[in-house]
């Protein structure tokens, strides 16, 4: 990619471009036709397995705030109390808000880049992308990306590889725990005065399966429970159940 072809791009992937060209990289980046906010979207865009997406997550430490930037493979969900036994001394971590994202990489959230930051940015690279050869990662836009390998993702990037994702055990104890409070909820479908909410406080989306992983909901559909009658909140516990019975299969 020559300049004249970089300065047709969006603002962000023209940084993203600019660090690549200048360090050699043998990959510039692409412009997908449609959004590529989440890994699965990305995956399924460019036809690869959704662990080979490098997938980007921003933190806020809050003795400094300073922002520190994990990258972890998209199959796999970050431990925060790993990364703060890395980068914290005392005072936790808290996950970035769209405000403090942009502001610190100058990329907006479902487009950040591993690189090409507008302000210094402490990044760690998760192991678990040493698994595969061939890497997409996003190139500062929704619609952007490029392709790298895991060796050049910490050579561009100059960062540790280090552990960071969930133990398997874990995760798989999580969502134990997490069907078994919503399947309690379930059964007081039918005697509660009102359509219980699936909700039990575990707010977080999983990258795979787009769904949330405590009450197993759509995005949408957690956006439209207050809006929805009785006859589509039920309809939204049968969804849930039938999620549920295929996560444990």
């Amino acid at each position: 990619m020559c300049g004249a072809e970089i300065l047709t791009l969006p603002e962000g992937v023209q940084r993203v471009a600019a660090v690549l060209l200048a360090s050699g990289h043998a990959h510039a980046p692409v412009m997908l036709s449609d959004a590529a906010r989440t890994a699965q979207q990305a995956a399924d865009a460019l036809g690869v397995s959704v662990g080979q997406i490098a997938k980007s997550i921003v933190f806020r430490r809050k003795q400094d705030d300073a922002a520190v930037l994990v990258v972890t493979s998209g199959d796999q969900r970050v431990d925060e109390k790993k990364v703060e036994a890395l980068v914290c001394d005392g005072r936790r971590l808290a996950r970035a808000d769209a405000a403090f994202v942009k502001a610190r990489t100058g990329f907006s959230i479902g487009g950040v880049a591993p690189l090409a930051h507008a302000t210094p940015v402490l990044v760690l690279i998760d192991r678990s992308l040493f698994r595969f050869e061939e890497l997409w990662a996003a190139a500062g836009h929704p619609h952007a990306v490029f392709q790298l390998s895991p060796q050049a993702l910490q050579r561009l990037t100059d960062a540790p590889v280090v552990d960071l994702a969930v133990d398997t055990d874990e995760q798989q104890q999580a969502l134990a725990r997490a069907i078994t409070l919503v399947t309690l909820r379930l059964r007081t479908l039918d005697t509660a005065a009102d359509v219980p909410s699936p909700c039990i406080s575990i707010c977080r989306m999983n990258a795979r399966t787009d769904l949330c992983e405590g009450c197993f909901r759509t995005r949408s559909e957690i956006a439209g429970w207050s809006s929805a009658n009785d006859d589509g909140k039920r309809a939204a516990w049968r969804l849930i159940a039938q999620r549920m019975q295929a996560l444990q299969a």
